[in-house]
């Protein structure tokens, strides 16, 4: 059953990475470049700020680093653990896969950013929710396209996505839980 699964997950990954073409590989490459995403997470900093004040945003921050890690290290465990090849390092899928990353790390099982744009998602979407009732639907759009950016540039299968969908949804929610529940100890909100 597990195999078959696995087979279905690289059939799902070689039809949806060959759709791509030349003419949108630039975009895709700069949406799964990790530093693209700086402007959105500064306006998401930003607009805490407005809403939260300054304490706020600064516990905000921390909480925001701990959870990036935490979601990274999980991450890393999980890929050691697993050593499932990336598809760009898969032998027999390797030759069919078109690869345009700038490199391919050696394990995929989950998506490192998959995992770390849901989080974000989540707890930036469900922190503004009460000033931005829609954000988290466009917080939401962002993280899956982010993440589909991995299949595109042939470095992740489409479960290594959503397994690392699910673990940043999770890990997005407990953090934000953490979040409320220090900003009402320590009185935070303006």
């Amino acid at each position: 059953m597990l195999d078959q699964i696995l087979q279905y997950d690289k059939e799902l990954f070689l039809y949806l990475n060959n759709w791509g073409s030349e003419t949108w590989d630039d975009l895709w490459l700069v949406i799964t470049y990790k530093f693209s995403s700086i402007p959105l997470y500064a306006t998401l900093l930003f607009l805490i700020y407005k809403r939260l004040g300054w304490k706020a945003l600064l516990l905000i921050v921390v909480i925001i680093a701990a959870m990036i890690t935490f979601t990274d290290q999980i991450t890393n465990v999980f890929k050691d653990t697993f050593q499932r090849p990336r598809p760009c390092r898969a032998e027999g899928i390797v030759d069919l896969t078109r690869f345009i990353a700038p490199r391919c790390g050696k394990y995929g099982f989950f998506s490192g950013h998959a995992s770390n744009s849901m989080s974000t998602a989540i707890f930036a979407g469900l922190l503004l929710k009460p000033y931005f009732k829609n954000l988290i639907y466009l917080l939401l759009v962002w993280s899956l396209v982010v993440a589909y950016s991995r299949i595109y540039v042939g470095v992740h299968y489409p479960i290594d996505i959503i397994c690392g969908l699910t673990f940043g949804g999770l890990s997005g929610f407990g953090f934000f839980k953490l979040a409320q529940y220090l900003i009402k100890r320590f009185s935070l909100q303006q």
